[in-house]
C-alpha cells in the first residue's frame, strides 16, 4: 500500500509539471504545428454533383445527396453519397429530430426521451457524414487536455453558460479547458484531493482507497475524468445529448474517455460489480424518485466497498425541498445497507458496504427487495431497470484489488464459467502484445497521432492491454450478443461497454483515431438488414476521425469484400499478412480515411 501512495504522489507531481510544460511548448509551437498535427486536408475536395472545382483541389464522384437506406441496399458507382454539411454532427440514436416523433410514447417523466431511440431502417441515413465547416486535425494528447480547436466543436452555449464555472473558456481560435466544474470551479485536482481525504480521514488520497475505475455521471466536459488520469484511475464517463450541447463532443475531442448515455428506464451497458466509485456533481439525475430505481441501478454497478460521491444541494442546503430529498436519500441508502461516511464541502459520500445479513434483515421488514439470482454471463444490454437489490451470489466474482498494472494480467472465475480456460486467456495477452508492435509498424506514425481507440470485438481486452504503455485509452466493445467477457475487462483495470453493432454507437461523429475490428464481421452475417456489412462500415467511418485508422482481420472472403468498398467510402487500403492465434497467415487491412471536406 506504501508503494501505491509513492506512484499516486510521483503522479501528482508530474502532472504539475506536464501542464507547465505544455503551456510552454504551446508558446513556441502553436504556429509551427508541432503538436497539433498537420491541419491541411490531404485531400481537399470537390464533392458535389458539379464537375467543376477549384484549382489545386481533387474531385471525388462522391455526390452530396440526403440519401436513405434502402433495400436491398445499393452503393452508387460514383461511391457513397455524402450528407449535406448540415448533418455534420448526426448521430443516429441520439437524432432529436426523430426522437420528437416518439414523445407521445415516451415516458418523459423519467426522462426517456435522453435514452437510445435508433430509427427504423427506411429512416436511417446511408450516406458519409461530412466534417463540420473548418475542421482541423485534432490537437494531440496531452495538450489536448486543456486546448481544443473550436472550429472543430463549434458552440459557444456551455462556454456562456459555464465559464464562471471554469468548465471552458474561449481563446482565439482555441477552447481552453481549466478544469474547473460546477461543483470544482477551482479546479479538478484540489476536488479530487478533497475526495481522498474525506473518504480517509485526510490520511490518503483516492489511490490509497482502492479507486481504480470511475464512473462518472453527467460529466460534463469530462474534467473531473481528465485530472483523474494521473492517479492512474480510469474513467467511464457519460451524459446525455440535452440542454449542455455538445459536452461528451469536448471530452472525447480532448482525448479522454466518454460516451451518450442516460440513466432512465434501462440498465447501463456496463457489468455488475464494474467501478469502486460512482461519483454524480450536479449530475441533474433525481435519485429520491421512482422508490430511488435509479440509486439502486448504480448500487449494481458498485464494487463492495466501493464509494457513491455526490456533490448536490442537498448534501449542504437547508432551503426549498433539499432537507426533504436528503431525507428520502438517507432512507434509501440505509435501507440498501450503504453507510454515509462524510458530508462536508457540500459533498456527501457514502460506501456500498458488504454485508448480506443487513440486506436481509431489511429485505424482511420490506424496506428493500433482493432480486432473484441473475446470469452473470448474459450482458445488460437494452435490460430493463430492476427495482431491487442484486445480492452477490456464489458464483459472483469479487476478486482483492491490485495495483491496476497487476490486474492487466488477472485471470477472473467468471470467464472460466463461460469456457475461456486460462491458457487461452494468457496466450490472447501474449498474441496481442506481439501484434500490437506489428501495428504500430505498419501505421507508420508517431505513437502521439493516436489517443482515441476503439476494439470493436474486445474478448478480454488482450488488445488494449497491449496498447497500455501507449499515450492511448481504449473503448473495449463486447457485442451484446456474445458471452459476458466485459466483467474480465473491467477486472483488469480497463474500460468498455455492451453494444450491438447492429446498431450505431452512442458518440459523435469523429471520435476515434483508431477502430480495431477483429473477426467482428462473421458474427452479424446471418442477423439480415440493418446489420450488413456495409451498414457498420458506414458506423465505422462516421466515428472514426479524418486521417484516422481502421485495422480489420478477418476471413478472406470479407476482406476481399472490404478492400473493393473502401474506395467508395473514401478509405485507403492497404492488405498485410500477419498470424494469426493458430500461427497460421492470416490477412489484415490497414484502411486509412481521407481527410476530405465538402467545398
Amino acid at each position: 500500500m506504501g508503494g501505491g501512495n509513492v506512484v499516486c504522489s510521483a503522479f501528482k507531481f508530474q502532472s504539475g509539471q506536464m501542464i507547465v510544460v505544455a503551456l510552454l511548448l504551446m508558446v513556441g509551437c502553436f504556429y509551427a504545428g508541432t503538436l497539433f498535427g498537420n491541419n491541411a486536408p490531404i485531400y481537399a475536395s470537390q464533392l458535389s454533383t458539379s464537375s467543376s472545382s477549384s484549382p489545386g483541389t481533387s474531385t471525388f464522384t462522391n455526390k452530396v445527396a440526403l440519401t436513405y437506406r434502402k433495400t436491398p441496399l445499393l452503393i452508387p458507382e460514383t461511391g457513397m453519397d455524402v450528407c449535406p454539411l448540415t448533418y455534420n454532427e448526426y448521430i443516429p440514436c441520439h437524432d432529436v429530430s426523430y426522437v420528437k416523433t416518439l414523445l407521445p410514447n415516451l415516458d418523459t417523466s423519467r426522462k426517456e426521451e435522453l435514452e437510445r431511440h435508433c430509427p427504423p431502417i427506411e429512416k436511417r441515413l446511408f450516406c458519409l457524414v461530412p466534417p463540420s465547416r473548418d475542421y482541423k486535425i485534432p490537437i494531440r494528447w496531452p495538450t489536448s487536455r486543456d486546448y481544443v480547436w473550436r472550429s472543430n466543436v463549434n458552440h459557444t452555449h456551455l462556454a456562456e453558460v459555464k465559464g464562471g464555472q471554469n468548465w471552458v473558456h474561449e481563446k482565439d481560435q482555441l477552447w481552453w479547458f481549466p478544469g474547473g466544474g460546477t461543483h470544482f470551479k477551482h479546479g479538478a485536482a484540489e476536488y479530487i484531493q478533497r475526495l481522498g481525504d474525506m473518504i480517509t480521514n485526510g490520511t490518503g488520497d483516492l489511490c490509497s482507497a482502492g479507486v481504480t475505475q470511475v464512473l462518472d455521471v453527467g460529466c460534463g466536459v469530462a474534467s473531473f475524468s481528465a485530472f483523474l488520469l494521473p492517479l492512474g484511475i480510469q474513467t467511464m464517463s457519460f451524459a446525455p445529448k440535452d440542454g449542455h450541447e455538445n459536452q461528451i463532443q469536448f471530452a472525447l475531442e480532448r482525448g479522454i474517455g466518454a460516451m451518450i448515455s442516460a440513466i432512465a428506464t434501462k440498465q447501463m451497458p456496463y457489468p455488475t460489480g464494474s467501478f469502486q466509485m460512482v461519483h454524480c456533481s450536479r449530475c441533474r439525475v433525481d435519485w429520491h424518485e421512482n422508490d430511488g430505481i435509479l440509486l439502486k441501478e448504480m448500487n449494481r454497478l458498485l464494487r463492495y466497498n466501493g464509494y457513491f460521491v455526490y456533490s448536490a444541494p442537498p448534501a449542504y442546503k437547508t432551503t426549498k425541498n433539499y432537507p426533504l430529498i436528503w431525507e428520502k436519500l438517507m432512507n434509501l441508502t440505509s435501507a440498501m445497507c450503504w453507510k454515509l461516511i462524510a458530508r462536508k464541502v457540500q459533498t456527501a459520500i457514502w460506501i456500498k458496504q458488504d454485508d448480506l445479513s443487513c440486506l436481509q434483515h431489511n429485505s424482511e421488514q420490506k424496506l428493500i427487495n433482493l432480486c432473484d439470482a441473475v446470469d452473470d454471463s448474459e450482458s445488460s444490454w437494452s435490460t430493463p431497470l430492476k427495482n431491487c437489490i442484486q445480492v452477490r451470489g456464489a458464483q459472483t466474482d469479487s476478486p482483492k484489488l491490485s495495483s491496476r498494472s497487476e490486474r492487466l494480467s488477472i485471470y477472473t472465475e467468471s470467464l472460466s464459467r463461460i469456457g475461456v480456460t486460462q491458457e487461452e486467456f494468457t496466450s490472447e495477452t501474449i498474441f496481442w502484445q506481439d501484434q500490437v508492435r506489428h501495428y504500430w509498424r505498419l501505421l507508420n506514425v508517431s505513437k502521439t497521432e493516436i489517443r482515441n481507440v476503439m476494439d470493436m470485438n474486445a474478448f478480454c481486452g488482450g488488445f488494449a492491454v497491449a496498447l497500455n504503455a501507449s499515450p492511448t485509452w481504449v473503448m473495449n466493445i463486447v457485442p451484446s450478443s456474445m458471452k459476458n467477457t466485459l466483467s474480465a475487462i473491467y477486472n483488469r483495470g480497463l474500460i468498455g461497454a455492451f453494444h450491438d453493432w447492429c446498431e450505431p454507437f452512442s458518440t459523435y461523429p469523429r471520435t476515434y483515431d483508431l477502430l480495431h475490428a477483429n473477426h467482428l464481421f462473421p458474427h452479424y452475417k446471418s442477423r439480415g438488414e440493418g446489420c450488413l456489412l456495409e451498414d457498420i462500415l458506414l458506423e465505422m467511418d462516421r466515428i472514426i476521425r479524418p486521417q484516422g485508422f481502421i485495422v480489420i482481420r478477418d476471413d478472406k472472403t470479407i476482406t476481399s469484400r472490404i478492400q473493393d468498398l473502401a474506395p467508395k467510402f473514401l478509405w485507403e487500403v492497404e492488405s498485410h499478412l500477419l498470424e494469426n492465434k493458430e500461427k497460421k497467415t492470416e490477412t489484415v487491412l490497414i484502411c486509412r480515411k481521407k481527410f476530405w471536406a465538402i467545398v
